[in-house]
């Protein structure tokens, strides 16, 4: 085949395509365009689609932070509530405590009678009137609230010794397959003081109304112990998410009855320093005691000059002192 045939072949077909492309570019350049700006359209819409779904996930956020928030703070208020009715230190509270059928004003009678008879004792003794004064404010004001503080605190040792039987007992009910409410009036009916008596109050306040996690929470108006908060938890928690309630209170029973023994053994291992303690702080009082009685003449200076009251002024300060220093050392709370 001729080389000239050939070459005109080739620039024949170069120049038609040359010419096509000529003819054709115009098209081909709005297709770029039209495919560009359909992707740009559609990357757009896409970026729409996650700019929409990002401000969907930080409205979402921000609803669940604020119901957090709101929660929080509903919490927050509902335990200042709850500590203020538990730290009630009211008279008419801690007689509700101490399980005591006495109202303020026959507690308050009380007092000023057995303040009147101090004053009257002290004044026939023949004590000076600064001193029969003192003794009749103490046994007005202190002594009463003293005994209170002592009853109530007696009762809330008993309750803690036989809250865990009572517990196993209600675990035996439910197992046997009494619901919780026949369970609870078992207690309050058969149980032992003062466990009968707070758990009476509970049913009592489903009679009238309310639930039963209602009537376990408000168990802390007469008892405000930890072991009863845990308690009325336990009973709150399975009323909302259900559960095994017998297993639950198993191991509540073994966890007071755990605690039980673990204060029992910091007791023990705190009495030396206690016993020292209390050595210590009535030592002076020892000591003066029998420095009066051998010679009476060598301290009764303390009394008569005014240097002496200065001297027994500050004493008394350091020796109070002393004692809410080693009071704080030896007091454990568990």
């Amino acid at each position: 085949m001729d080389i000239t045939v050939v070459a005109l072949a080739a620039l024949v077909a170069i120049a038609a395509a040359a010419l096509a492309y000529g003819l054709m570019f115009s098209r081909i350049e709005v297709e770029k365009k039209t495919a560009s700006r359909v992707s740009r359209v559609g990357s757009a819409e896409t970026d729409r689609v996650k700019v929409k779904a990002a401000r969907d996930r930080v409205q979402e956020l921000s609803k669940r932070r604020k119901s957090v928030q709101d929660s929080l703070k509903d919490l927050e208020k509902k335990q200042q509530e709850k500590d203020k009715k538990f730290g009630d230190r009211s008279i008419k509270a801690r007689l509700a405590r101490s399980g005591l059928k006495l109202t303020p004003g026959r507690f308050y009678l009380f007092s000023v009678l057995f303040g009147g008879l101090s004053f009257l004792l002290g004044l026939i003794a023949g004590l000076p009137m600064v001193a029969v004064l003192g003794l009749s404010f103490a046994a007005a004001i202190g002594v009463p609230r003293w005994v209170l503080s002592f009853i109530i605190s007696r009762r809330q040792n008993k309750f803690l010794e036989e809250l865990p039987n009572a517990l196993d007992v209600m675990v035996r009910s439910i197992r046997s397959g009494l619901p919780l409410n026949d369970a609870m009036r078992l207690i309050a009916s058969d149980g032992q003081e003062p466990v009968k008596s707070e758990f009476r109050r509970v049913v009592e306040a489903q009679q009238v109304g309310l639930s039963i996690p209602e009537g376990c929470a408000r168990m802390m108006l007469t008892m405000p112990l930890p072991e009863v908060n845990f308690f009325a938890i336990v009973i709150a928690i399975q009323s909302q998410a259900g559960g095994n309630l017998s297993e639950a209170l198993g191991n509540l029973s073994k966890v007071l009855r755990e605690r039980r023994k673990m204060k029992a053994k910091v007791k023990a291992l705190s009495m030396e320093a206690k016993a020292s303690a209390v050595i210590i702080g009535a030592l002076p009082f020892i000591v003066a005691t029998l420095v009066y009685l051998t010679s009476p003449q060598y301290i009764m200076v303390l009394f008569t000059d005014p240097r002496g009251h200065l001297i027994l002024l500050f004493s008394g300060f350091w020796m109070s002192i002393g004692i809410f220093v080693m009071r704080n050392m030896i007091n454990f709370d568990i």
